[in-house]
């Protein structure tokens, strides 16, 4: 019985695995169906939906989502194209863009079904400080037994390169 315990317990990690994996790429689908957004573009617009201003720039964007502005501006020209953001140019500053939404994109973050990392981020706040590190650290150590730690990646939980869209469409 001692011998099953290792496998059982690889098989376990490898079932949870896939489970986090099929609930994103669920997540997804919903999200394009219910929305016409990928997780990333409905980040963006909850970003700006959040800020004081009510605009953002393309830089503060690309800051607080762990992301490069070259993958922020593909994002707001798809955003852009849809009607959901507009971009017009600072009375402060001529040379900053600030980026506001329009009511197509206030709608669009109205009737989202709840995101799934909003949803994770809830429930992780929950929890007590210890766990919290020791869930980091857990998580951290998978992404190191993937080879993933230099993978690129921002707070969004989705699959493909978010700067092209390709996680859902």
């Amino acid at each position: 019985m001692t011998d099953d315990l290792p496998q059982d317990r690889t098989d376990e990690s490898l079932i949870a695995l896939r489970r986090i994996l099929r609930a994103t790429e669920q997540y997804e689908r919903t999200l394009a169906q219910q929305a016409g957004l990928t997780p990333a573009q409905l980040r963006v617009l909850q970003i700006i939906a959040g800020k004081r201003a009510g605009s953002a720039t393309p830089k503060a964007l690309a800051t607080q989502m762990g992301v490069s502005q070259a993958t922020v501006t593909a994002l707001l020209d798809k955003l852009e194209k849809r009607q959901k953001i507009v971009r017009v140019r600072s009375e402060a500053d001529r040379r900053q863009m600030n980026v506001l939404l329009t009511e197509v994109g206030h709608a669009a973050v109205e009737e989202a079904p709840d995101a799934l990392q909003q949803r994770f981020v809830k429930q992780f706040e929950m929890l007590d400080d210890w766990e919290q590190a020791m869930l980091v650290a857990s998580l951290e150590r998978v992404a190191s037994m993937l080879n993933a730690e230099e993978i690129d990646a921002s707070p969004v939980l989705a699959f493909g390169d978010i700067s092209r869209g390709e996680a859902a469409r």
